[in-house]
């Protein structure tokens, strides 16, 4: 019941934040995919050759992130709403008109970095700033976004790819993204949520308010950053590679893509209870737990071959997914505040989409020298039990820091 009185009372600006998270589907892997055989195609391209082109427009996006998402520390959310989505829907309406390989590069770009990156950026920042006690609950509901996004517009493209050709399917999401999206985020963004009487206190909060150059030179920070740059490179890179596994174990593709609807259950599942969980227990506190279950899953693929291990491994890849999801959303403005939290979160995100960008490449390199895939995979879950141990630690240190910290302003 009160998360319902949570919801009813912050529709707005949790409607506007799911709405941006599901509207990025425009330059997420998953969506540009769907062009994939149509571009090697007209482009005359080799998988590789794609692959080549889709990881330097994606590195170029991680690169430019930095800088670009420094928007959400200067303007509102609403005025960076009203940026973001034109320019998602010119880079639309650009792949739909493109003929020149250069301007592929840059249409993908451009997709990736406003897409992918500036949407989130907008939505997870603002959320992050507006809720303090509730940070976790809200920013559950505004990453479900990206879920609902997975499971419906790819479904869409191919029906509507069917109909009017997948050129025009991208001129029609352009319609959508300036029809649609624009103006309904515009109004739900236009008024920004104020401390309400009703709030309670936080678990916890940041001491003080951290500028970038300060996070970059937190010894903390860098602990951290090797386990949230885990399940990126994870789950982008054995997604990329899925068909060479499941032909690797003599499993059924379909059985395989049959497995991603349990991934996407637990996700939705395991994003809300973790975001009740950070309400009541901090994200800090929650930090050494959410690399657990994925560590298991990928020891699981790797080492059984029976058919039924992909499912074992998206069920638990649910669960890692639905808690970094939430995880990621609050953690940030918990350890170093909300001032800059822009700036912060743009250099967080562009390591995390140079990670999904050098995945799919490295272990690809890797298996053309005969590196086994499943040991590959291996390696990542032993990682992922490391990465435990050492956010556990970083955990510590916060919490102790955080505690110094308060003992100093009483």
């Amino acid at each position: 019941m009160a998360f319902i009185t949570f919801l009813i009372g912050n529709a707005r600006w949790l409607a506007g934040g799911f709405l941006l998270t599901l509207f990025s589907a425009f330059g997420q892997t998953y969506f540009i995919s769907l062009s994939a055989g149509d571009i090697h195609a007209e482009y005359d391209l080799t998988d590789g050759q794609f692959g080549l082109i889709y990881m330097a427009a994606t590195l170029a996006s991680a690169a430019s992130l930095p800088w670009v998402g420094r928007l959400v520390d200067r303007f509102t959310p609403f005025q960076v709403t009203l940026i973001i989505i034109p320019l998602l829907a010119a880079g639309s309406v650009a792949m739909a008109l493109s003929n020149q390989l250069l301007l592929l590069v840059a249409v993908i770009y451009v997709l990736r970095l406003f897409g992918q990156g500036m949407m989130t950026q907008n939505a997870f920042t603002a959320t992050g700033r507006w809720f303090a006690a509730n940070r976790g609950r809200a920013i559950s509901v505004v990453a479900l976004g990206q879920n609902a996004g997975e499971a419906v517009f790819p479904f869409i493209f191919v029906v509507v790819a069917g109909m009017i050709g997948w050129r025009m399917t991208w001129i029609a999401g352009a319609g959508l993204l300036v029809l649609f999206a624009l103006p309904l985020v515009a109004a739900l963004y236009r008024r920004e949520r104020a401390p309400q009487a009703s709030d309670p206190e936080p678990k916890a909060a940041a001491p003080r308010e951290w500028t970038r150059a300060e996070v970059v030179r937190d010894p903390v920070f860098w602990l951290v950053l090797v386990g949230i740059m885990a399940p990126p490179f994870i789950g982008t890179t054995i997604f990329f590679h899925q068909v060479y596994l499941v032909e690797l174990r003599g499993w059924s593709l379909d059985s395989f893509a049959a497995s991603f609807a349990l991934m996407s259950t637990m996700t939705i599942v395991c994003a809300l209870i973790s975001g009740a969980l950070i309400d009541r227990f901090s994200a800090v506190r929650m930090l050494p737990s959410f690399l657990l279950p994925l560590g298991v899953a990928c020891i699981v693929l790797a080492v059984i071959p029976a058919a039924w291990a992909p499912f074992v491994f998206m069920s638990l890849l649910g669960i890692s997914y639905g808690f970094s999801s939430t995880l990621f959303g609050a953690l940030w403005p918990e350890i170093y505040g909300t001032v800059h939290l822009g700036a912060i979160r743009s250099l967080i995100v562009a390591f995390m989409v140079f990670s999904t960008a050098v995945g799919p490449g490295l272990t690809g390199l890797l298996i053309d020298l005969n590196v086994s895939y499943p040991a590959q995979i291996f390696v990542m879950g032993l990682y992922c039990l490391a990465a435990s141990f050492v956010l556990f630690f970083a955990s510590r240190r916060l919490i102790a820091r955080n505690a110094v910290a308060a003992d100093g302003l009483q």
